[in-house]
């Protein structure tokens, strides 16, 4: 164990049972104070990883009932719930690509469109990763994407110079790392926190309208492209070098790497057709307003319309998978449970340890503690409070899990968007896309570490880096959010939402 896990494993606990024994936040009301100890433990744990992350994520089980927070029954049932299923559904389809390698042939079909110049290879491994990403783990996309990279960089290398693409190099591997975390947040499913979000929303503000993988897409879809080709444009000129001679470079490379995969199979296919359709599906399920036209959704087909969810969608596609058979020797179905236990279970014990964390937060009245510290939040202009959202969650998870972070800060946020009527939105919403732009520490992201494994890139190549994507992020996120959002979630500035009002 670390010396800084170490410390954190004995220091955290003392400090959190000192609150609980000689604390009180809220007089008469000693669930506020417990909820912190427990809180401000869980953060230290997830920070640190003192234990694994998925044992942190369990401590609500044991603790919340102890301390009178919530009864056992109540926070057992926050660790599985719709948004796990979504997650559970998407990353069995996510896996199904992955074992008939469908997502190295989207790939390599992107890279041969986009051309062979420094500019277009640069577009194009971001483009490939960005794209997967959106339906992919981000860790997947980008683990899967090095292989690809490492061997265009070497046919470079071999055809203009070691030291001459060296630079370009290191904008390739960047690319591929910041375009996983861009693509990502484009949908509910493409990075945790995105889940994470539409779950804690919908525990606090249970009236409010839901937040479907449409309205989600409507929205932060142009957000990350706006993030892409801002960082497409700032990579190419910072690390793409003038004076190399691109005239041996060709498709070859990738049409040879197509060829050897051979005609596309019956698996594929399968995967392939089940992909479209689980997003089609997604996107339509319920009525799309697009203000010019107004696209009805299939559920309303079904006289109970409301029982469905993205939730189901997923589960229903991902066991349709797991029915139909395969034609290879190796396996029997396009899915069996052998592929499926690469689940990351701790993954989904982080997500239910976060949403037990929120509901005891807002059960316990912590939130709303919280919103009464900061009510002076109201007196500032709505783009500043957005922005100075986006920059805090950014740089804090520069260092922390961006899972951890969103769940430990999205309550808080919630809270004081009650205490301060604010529409909840605007703080919530920021504060999700933030915390998957992280560009600038290997340890931010799983994508940024692979890269960093590659011994390809410094440190501070990358932070350097990072940090200007960082504010240039934090800004489109703002302007987004203060345009955009209001638009695509009905927001009126200045108005607080009747759903958002305490019952």
């Amino acid at each position: 164990m670390k010396t800084k896990q170490l410390i954190s494993f004995i220091i955290a606990p003392s400090i959190s049972l000192a609150i609980i024994l000689f604390g009180d936040l809220k007089h008469g009301e000693p669930a506020v104070t417990n909820t912190l100890a427990v809180a401000l433990l869980m953060a230290v744990w997830w920070i640190t990883e003192a234990v694994p992350l998925a044992v942190t994520s369990l401590l609500p089980v044991a603790l919340f009932p102890l301390l009178g927070i919530m009864d056992a029954k109540n926070v057992s049932s926050t660790y599985f719930n719709n948004v796990i299923f979504l997650f559970m559904g998407g990353f069995v389809i996510a896996l199904a690509m992955q074992r008939w390698d469908l997502h190295r042939r989207i790939a390599l079909k992107i890279l041969l469109t986009t051309g062979v110049s420094p500019g277009r290879i640069l577009l194009g491994f971001m483009l490939a990763t960005a794209f997967l990403s959106m339906w992919m783990s981000n860790t997947a996309t980008a683990m899967m994407m090095m292989p690809i990279l490492i061997s265009v960089i070497d046919k470079l290398e071999e055809s203009i110079g070691k030291q001459e693409i060296k630079g370009y190099s290191v904008g390739l591997l960047l690319g591929v790392a910041y375009s996983a975390s861009i693509g990502g947040i484009a949908t509910l499913v493409g990075t945790p926190p995105n889940l994470s979000f539409a779950r804690i929303f919908e525990i606090y503000f249970p009236d409010a309208p839901e937040i479907t993988f449409a309205t989600w897409l409507l929205f932060a879809l142009p957000v990350s492209i706006m993030l892409f080709i801002s960082a497409w444009i700032y990579l190419y000129y910072v690390y793409n070098q003038k004076k190399q001679n691109w005239t041996s470079v060709s498709k070859h490379t990738f049409r040879d790497q197509l060829h050897e995969m051979g005609p596309i199979r019956y698996e594929e296919k399968v995967v392939l057709i089940a992909f479209i359709s689980v997003a089609l599906l997604w996107i339509f399920r319920l009525d799309l307003d697009l203000g010019w036209i107004k696209i009805p959704g299939w559920s309303g087909i079904f006289p109970k319309s409301s029982f469905l969810d993205d939730g189901t969608v997923a589960i229903f596609v991902a066991i349709v998978l797991f029915i139909i058979p395969s034609k290879s020797a190796d396996f029997k179905r396009i899915m069996d449970w052998e592929g499926a236990t690469k689940i990351p279970w701790h993954i989904i014990l982080l997500f239910g340890g976060g949403f037990a964390l929120a509901s005891g937060i807002k059960e316990s009245g912590l939130s709303t503690w919280f919103g009464e510290q900061l009510i002076f939040v109201a007196d500032f202009n709505p783009i500043v409070v957005i922005l100075s959202v986006a920059l805090l969650i950014t740089f804090l998870t520069e260092l922390t899990s961006n899972t951890a972070t969103t769940e430990m800060i999205l309550p808080i946020l919630a809270g004081i968007a009650i205490s301060t009527e604010i529409n909840p939105l605007f703080l919530m919403l920021p504060a999700t896309l933030s915390a998957s732009l992280a560009f600038m520490l290997p340890v931010a992201t799983p994508p940024n570490a692979i890269i960093f494994g590659t011994n390809r890139v410094t440190v501070s190549q990358m932070a350097k880096t990072g940090l200007i994507l960082n504010l240039i992020g934090a800004v489109i996120v703002t302007v987004m959010t203060y345009l955009l959002g209001t638009f695509v979630f009905d927001i009126n500035i200045g108005e607080f939402p009747d759903w958002a009002i305490p019952k």
